[in-house]
């Protein structure tokens, strides 16, 4: 009897141990402390890097903690050069531009998985003004291509949009003070945010076009990462 108790110890010592690592994995949920996109302070979970464009540099730092895969692909993306040559194949004043896509289309681009990944929505972040998010064709189709918000303000209406999301006071005055489109919330993925260059952002969205495309050409000439890591 006493090695059976003995045995059941054991087992029981097992399987509280396996519930506590469970219990870590799902503490590793896509969610931060505070707001990052609310501060222009890099916080050292964060990455930053840097898009060279043929209209100027626009430096954007990244949240590894909150969209971790995508966060991945961008990088190892940038590092393999899969964007250099790229254009920006649509841009649209007063809403995004949008790039990424080596084929220059806007209906080609892969991930670094070998197929489309998965939306990693979070509560702590949205599409304010600035803000780098993946773009896709819906649900879980991520890929290479991306967009920057480039709206200087918002519609209140899209503040109560039925997508079961309730904003903070906070989220809402910053909506007001920045702008953006509440309306793209949990439905792209945002894994980054300008901390400076939104004047070459806003040149990219006003540049001539026809319908979205621009007439000359807006080339990512590179993208450095600046915190390797």
């Amino acid at each position: 009897m006493r090695k059976y108790s003995l045995l059941l110890l054991t087992v029981l010592l097992l399987l509280v141990l396996s519930a506590c690592g469970t219990g870590t994995d799902k503490e590793q949920t896509k969610e931060v402390d505070g707001y990052p996109q609310l501060s222009t302070e890099v916080a050292d979970n964060e990455e930053v890097v840097a898009i060279n464009t043929t209209l100027g540099q626009i430096k954007i730092k990244l949240f590894p903690d909150i969209a971790p895969k995508t966060v991945e692909n961008f990088l190892t993306h940038a590092k393999e050069g899969y964007y250099d040559g790229v254009i920006f194949h649509r841009v649209m004043d007063e809403f995004m531009i949008q790039g990424g896509d080596p084929t220059g289309t806007g209906a080609g681009g892969e991930s670094i998985y070998g197929d489309s990944f998965e939306d990693e929505f979070s509560d702590s972040v949205f599409h304010f003004r600035g803000a780098l998010s993946m773009a896709n064709a819906g649900k879980n189709t991520n890929g290479s291509q991306f967009f920057i918000v480039q709206k200087t303000d918002v519609d209140e209406a899209a503040l109560e949009q039925e997508k079961d999301l309730v904003y903070s006071d906070e989220i809402r005055e910053a909506y007001e003070s920045m702008g953006g489109t509440p309306h793209l919330d949990h439905s792209h993925t945002v894994f980054g945010q300008v901390i400076e260059g939104m004047d070459t952002v806003d040149k990219i969205a006003k540049a001539e076009a026809n319908d979205t495309r621009p007439i000359e050409d807006i080339i990512i000439e590179s993208i450095e990462i600046l915190t390797e890591k």
